[in-house]
């Protein structure tokens, strides 16, 4: 699964369309649940810093997801976004 998940993530680099910040974000999250597993980061300290808390929150929703899982699901978003 880890050459397979590695795959993706060169691929994602080379997509033809550009995903939506929603679909950015959920890639977002299943790599660093792929990669670093449950977020225990404290949340950003700046109310204003939109960015961050989306990428906050999208991580925090992967919460208790395992690394394989993580990485499979990312693999399939891939295939789904490459057509």
């Amino acid at each position: 699964m880890k050459e397979l998940f590695e795959k993706a993530v060169e691929e994602s680099k080379n997509l033809k369309d550009r995903p939506s910040n929603d679909t950015l974000l959920n890639l977002y999250s299943l790599y660093k649940q792929a990669t670093e597993g449950d977020n225990d980061n404290d949340p950003p300290a700046n109310p204003f810093d939109f960015v961050s808390k989306a990428k906050y929150e999208a991580w925090m929703s992967q919460k208790g997801k395992t690394m394989e899982e993580a990485m499979a699901d990312y693999v399939a978003l891939i295939e789904k976004l490459k057509g």
